[in-house]
């Protein structure tokens, strides 16, 4: 598992993207074609938008279209319905290099009983990555344990009666559970990043809990979306605080996954959005947080969650220039599951460590995820162009 200090340096090889044959070393022909009928059929957005209102339609009158999901987008994006399901993805990732990030992406719930479910299904996660390098993180979300309209509340500093107190008091008990055990197996936790107006609260329970497990290795880390204008500067605050409390700031940078709705809320309400006004904006921040985290490596362990390839180039560039390790173990890189394997695999290929976020659950309960994931590749401009055409090369390359 992570640890403060790294040994012996690994031969410092230069990642290439567009070798397709590392990139697709794992995938065997069926897999290969399912893909590029699959990217195909996302790049048609009229599919995508009418996709999630007729499947949900679709299985609630009982048509027999769950078989065809698990074998197609579910397949793809998805490790299985339980962790043993997984364990096949496990095993294919890890002959290339990739590690695992085992997610239980069940979301959308509103009850106590599925919170204390998923709590302990968070804890089998981590009970399954104990000791095994292939599954070298975990994660969760606090909205998977605990009610989205209560953190609300909270980020808007209102008063919470007596049976509210007590329901904050079950979140922060099923997090702490969460996090001691991550501690105790030695195994990190990622907390993810969710909306704004509900994101201070996360971050406070994140920080705490980081001052109580960080301090002698990282064990909790907190997420940074830097579409957010904010989120630089939170980098920064937070690693002054982990400075000054004795403990390892934990952090995995992402560019963020809630941006239209972030928009539309703050222009619904009428406040000031804290999206970035353009997406160089973005990128420029990101950049400089693989800066100022590579420049402070010692007290600050990060994952860059990154599918943009100059960001990865970069922060490979960095750790390089820095003379930091390519296996030093307070840096990742990490790509979902069925998306930008060229990233993946070449970065491992080159002895970076990678690993690869898989979703996996029941397939009803995941169906929000999957199309999420559908929906956004439609609006990443060259993103499924990318996708097919490195599909396309490695076809191509093996017919040879």
């Amino acid at each position: 598992m992570l640890s403060n200090q790294t040994n012996n340096k690994t031969q410092q090889v230069k990642p290439s993207f567009e070798n397709t044959e590392i990139a697709f070393r794992h995938s065997s022909n069926a897999d290969l074609n399912r893909a590029y009928w699959l990217f195909r059929i996302i790049n048609i957005n009229f599919l995508v938008k009418i996709g999630p209102p007729v499947t949900n339609f679709a299985i609630k009158i009982g048509l027999p279209i769950k078989s065809l999901i698990k074998a197609t987008i579910f397949k793809h994006f998805c490790g299985g319905e339980t962790i043993n399901e997984c364990n096949n993805t496990i095993k294919n990732l890890n002959s290339g290099g990739v590690g695992t990030i085992l997610d239980y992406s069940i979301e959308g719930e509103d009850d106590e009983v599925v919170f204390d479910s998923t709590r302990d299904e968070i804890i089998r996660t981590i009970e399954r990555a104990t000791s095994d390098k292939a599954v070298p993180l975990t994660v969760f979300k606090v909205t998977g344990v605990g009610r989205f309209a209560l953190l609300e509340k909270l980020d808007a500093k209102l008063a919470l009666n007596a049976e509210e107190e007590k329901e904050w008091q079950r979140v922060q008990n099923r997090v702490l559970a969460i996090c001691d055990k991550a501690h105790t197996n030695n195994v990190p936790v990622m907390i993810d990043a969710e909306e704004s107006w509900i994101q201070e609260t996360i971050d406070l329970l994140a920080l705490t809990m980081m001052s109580r497990f960080n301090t002698k290795t990282a064990i909790v880390y907190n997420t940074y979306q830097m579409y957010r204008h904010d989120k630089l500067a939170s980098i920064l605050n937070d690693h002054e605080i982990a400075l000054s409390e004795g403990f390892i700031l934990g952090a995995k940078i992402v560019r963020g996954a809630y941006m239209e709705k972030e928009r539309r809320r703050a222009e619904e309400k009428g406040y000031s959005s804290p999206i970035q006004p353009d997406k160089k904006a973005t990128d420029l921040d990101y950049d400089s947080a693989l800066d100022y985290c590579t420049t402070h490596i010692d007290k600050i362990a990060f994952i860059a969650g990154t599918h943009n390839e100059e960001s990865c180039r970069l922060l490979a560039e960095l750790l390089d220039a820095k003379g930091i390790d390519h296996k030093h173990p307070h840096v990742y890189f990490s790509q979902l599951l069925g998306m930008s394997d060229n990233l993946s695999f070449n970065l491992a290929d080159a002895q970076y460590n990678v690993a690869k976020y898989v979703p996996y659950g029941p397939i009803k309960a995941v169906l929000p995820y999957l199309f999420r994931r559908a929906q956004e590749n439609t609006a990443i401009a060259g993103q499924m162009s990318r996708e097919l055409s490195l599909i396309v090369k490695e076809r191509k390359r093996r017919k040879q």
